[in-house]
């Protein structure tokens, strides 16, 4: 994440964000001058408002447009200076910001906002440590500590320093108790280093502290439901819930926590809450249409599921389980027109094709079976089941070589497997190679006889071979 992705992160003294009030006027005058093409004068702090206003809705060709006129106006204003090298940064103009921030820091060598676009600028370097210095002498001239605390915490994450990210985040709270993106970052901190009780007993001394913060409850349940302490979550979501009524992840939090107690109804209820709060989700929907599922309530989870497409023809995971309750019914024409569907969204995705293979599978349709096995291993989905799948599916339309290279491919994976060392040696001696069906028949004998009935149940004629009984009676 860069400081200057979408918005300005400098935070100048005065209010920049325009209202309907006093405050519209510099804006207002600066649109009308564009509009009639008339040249007005602003002092240079109307201009940083300006600049800033329009870097802040994402407004760049205003922003530069004002840019370029207050440098007109005010050649040598070193507020208008930073707001230059703040565009050339959005613009990723490195080397031109890097000039006028050396220079800047000569005129200026105890201005904050030098440094903080030197920290900027490094950090886009990828000079995370570097970038640290800077903030941290940002930090000696600057009355806003808990911005650039934050800004040195996120270098650190970027470095997967998460301990002294973390430290880092912690001191933001000392400075302003409630910033709560600080706190998420330190919950984020302790889970990126798995430590989930010390994340719990850090919330908990928050909340003794702050006892009427809903994100701290919400927070607090979601380590309990890592640990799978889901009383304890229910509780903390409750708590979360009871403070802010109107919080609708600890409501979706609360719901996913009923689910993994079976508690279904009271989940779909608690979904059913947050669509009444927001006008509902494809997500909710599809959360509610899971739980009808789970109560065997086919008829309702169809409904939703329908509505989750609806609202979101996008939403893959909407039509995969749609497919998947087809099939749970045995209705796989249906099935298989819903995996076509997620596939037209997502054709790089192993498990469709996967589902797609074994829908066709049930209908006999084999080569289609064939194509959606070969895509998951095009897709570097090496699980054995899928070269066995494929493996076996060729075999069974006579497709005998090109079995024959699956399973070779797949023997570089898995050496010394029963499951495709029988079905090779079967299907050599089935295409009168049979030194190499034998050699390697005798091998698996050794090594895994209890699974030679491999050979009886797919290569019949093979087993019922003189030669390959008496190989057999020799390991029995």
């Amino acid at each position: 994440m860069d400081y200057c992705n979408f918005k300005s992160l400098r935070k100048p003294d005065f209010m920049h964000k325009f209202q309907n009030n006093d405050d519209d006027i510099p804006l207002l005058k600066f649109e009308s001058m564009l509009k009639t093409n008339n040249v007005y004068f602003f002092d240079s702090t109307e201009f940083e408002e300006i600049i800033l206003h329009y870097m802040n809705v994402g407004k760049m060709s205003l922003a530069k447009k004002a840019l370029d006129l207050g440098l007109q106006q005010h050649p040598e204003a070193i507020t208008l200076k930073l707001a230059h090298v703040e565009v050339l940064l959005y613009e990723d103009k490195i080397d031109k910001a890097e000039s006028l921030l050396i220079k800047l820091e000569e005129l200026e060598p105890l201005n904050d906002q030098v440094f903080l676009h030197k920290a900027t600028l490094l950090s886009k370097k990828d000079n995370h440590k570097a970038a640290i210095i800077a903030l941290n002498t940002a930090l000696l001239y600057t009355n806003d500590q808990a911005d650039i605390l934050s800004m040195i915490g996120m270098e650190y994450l970027y470095l997967e320093e998460y301990e002294t990210a973390r430290l880092n985040f912690a001191k933001c709270l000392d400075v302003e108790y409630d910033d709560y993106t600080s706190l998420y970052n330190i919950i984020y901190c302790f889970d990126m280093l798995g430590q989930n009780n010390e994340a719990i007993d850090y919330l908990n001394n928050y909340i003794e502290k702050d006892p009427y913060s809903e994100i701290a409850w919400h927070q607090l349940g979601r380590q309990y439901f890592i640990k799978e302490s889901y009383i304890d979550a229910l509780n903390a979501f409750d708590y979360s819930i009871l403070i802010d009524e109107y919080f609708i992840g600890a409501y979706i939090e609360k719901a996913k926590t009923l689910e993994e107690l079976d508690r279904y109804e009271e989940a779909i209820k608690n979904y059913e809450l947050t669509i009444n709060l927001d006008d509902g989700a494809s997500f909710t929907y599809l959360k509610i249409a899971n739980c009808y599922e789970q109560l065997g309530n086919t008829k309702m989870a169809l409904k939703y599921y329908n509505i989750t497409v609806k609202e979101d023809p996008l939403l893959d995971k909407g039509w995969l389980s749609l497919t998947n309750l087809y099939i749970n019914n045995k209705n796989y024409p249906k099935a298989l027109y819903f995996i076509n569907k997620a596939l037209l969204i997502d054709e790089g995705n192993s498990i469709y094709w996967m589902r797609y293979a074994e829908i066709n599978l049930k209908l006999n349709f084999y080569e289609e079976a064939t194509k959606g096995f070969q895509k998951c291993i095009d897709l570097e989905d090496h699980s054995l089941d899928v070269f066995l799948a494929l493996t076996d599916v060729l075999h069974f339309i006579g497709e005998f070589d090109d079995a024959i290279l699956v399973l070779k491919k797949a023997k570089k994976m898995y050496d010394e497997f029963a499951e495709i060392d029988y079905r090779l040696s079967g299907l050599y001696l089935l295409t009168q190679q049979n030194k190499l069906g034998f050699q390697l028949l005798e091998n698996t004998l050794k090594l895994d006889f209890n699974n030679h009935k491999i050979i009886k149940e797919m290569f019949p004629s093979v087993f019922d071979l003189e030669s390959v009984q008496k190989l057999i009676t020799k390991y029995f």
